[in-house]
């Protein structure tokens, strides 16, 4: 894939990350969501890709555009054919309701490289670059908070974990706390918290717990692209679901996947702000424009670009909400 695609494709995030912006805080979350992937599909229009969603808004049935299978992009004789995992408003009820953390994401790599996964749960497990190759999702919570600590010269009481708040998590959240680890709990938005783990300012060491699968081959995606460490193993709600995943491909429930295998080769990810988190700023708007904050990040030279972009509507008239 041409290097410069990974800056052509910030401009579709930051298109989705003004429009879901625009109604922040309103308790829509629906409406904020729809907003985003209105904005992205049209951003894709004039990306020069062949594109096919393999990660999108759901099956075609239950999602009017960028559902999974559908095709994006300019599809020009010439342009790359790739994949394309995607969540035009990752945290949507971060951005419904005010809260920090929501953010626009896509993933792109050639055709064929991404996993197609089921809309079902995913055990998870993320870690920066600093402790790359210490993880292990078949040991349990505790030996990887000691894993990762020794390769990182630090005490587990050291490390600050996060973890989605949901019921699920009491007994995993009770381990991680007898460990000795500091705790951080949020609301939703595991994407951007498997990020936050690569940047050090974020104060972020290790995402762990269980979240929606195709969130975490988005995660897997951009933690390769920044050398961090992924793992993920996929967790069926029901006998429907695994059926379902079968169907897709995967032969081996029970098969723990790395980083490489959820998102193989050349890997491009973009992410734009859209409430201010760890690692970005949220959209800032004035009179006739706005501010964007996002990051690019290339797996094949691990480059990380920081994007701070002023749009004026008058003269991007596709950007105005």
């Amino acid at each position: 894939m041409d290097r410069n695609l990974a800056l052509e494709v910030v401009r579709v995030t930051e298109m989705a990350a003004i429009a879901a912006a625009r109604l922040m805080g309103r308790g829509e979350k629906d409406l904020s969501d729809q907003a985003a992937v209105d904005a992205m599909r049209r951003a894709f229009d004039a990306l020069p890709i062949r594109g096919t969603v393999v990660i999108g808004e759901g099956e075609r049935d239950e999602a009017p555009m960028l559902y999974i299978g559908e095709e994006v992009g300019r599809r020009a004789a010439d342009d790359p054919a790739v994949d394309i995992a995607l969540d035009p408003l990752e945290g949507t009820n971060l951005c419904a309701y005010g809260r920090p953390g929501a953010i626009a994401v896509v993933a792109l790599a050639e055709g064929g490289n991404l996993l197609n996964a089921p809309d079902t749960y995913m055990e998870k497990l993320a870690v920066g670059p600093r402790a790359k190759g210490s993880i292990d999702l078949r040991k349990s919570p505790t030996d990887n908070l000691r894993a990762v600590a020794a390769k990182m010269a630090r005490r587990v009481e050291d490390l600050t974990v996060i973890v989605l708040d949901r019921p699920r998590h009491e007994g995993l959240i009770a381990e991680l706390r007898a460990a000795g680890a500091r705790i951080r709990l949020i609301e939703d938005g595991d994407v951007a918290a498997a990020i936050a783990t690569c940047f050090e300012d974020t104060g972020v060491d290790v995402l762990i717990g269980t979240g929606g699968a195709p969130e975490g081959v988005i995660a897997a995606a951009a933690l390769k692209s920044v050398g961090g460490d992924f793992q993920g193993r996929l967790k069926p709600r029901s006998k429907e679901e695994a059926e379902r995943a079968r169907a897709m491909g995967v032969t081996d429930i029970t098969r723990v996947y790395t980083a490489e295998e959820l998102a193989r080769g050349e890997v491009m990810f973009a992410a734009t702000g859209v409430t201010g988190g760890d690692f970005l700023k949220g959209v800032r708007f004035f009179g006739g424009g706005a501010e964007t904050h996002s990051v690019v990040m290339r797996s094949k030279t691990g480059t990380v670009r920081y994007v701070q972009a002023t749009h004026k509507f008058d003269k991007k008239p596709g950007y105005a909400p």
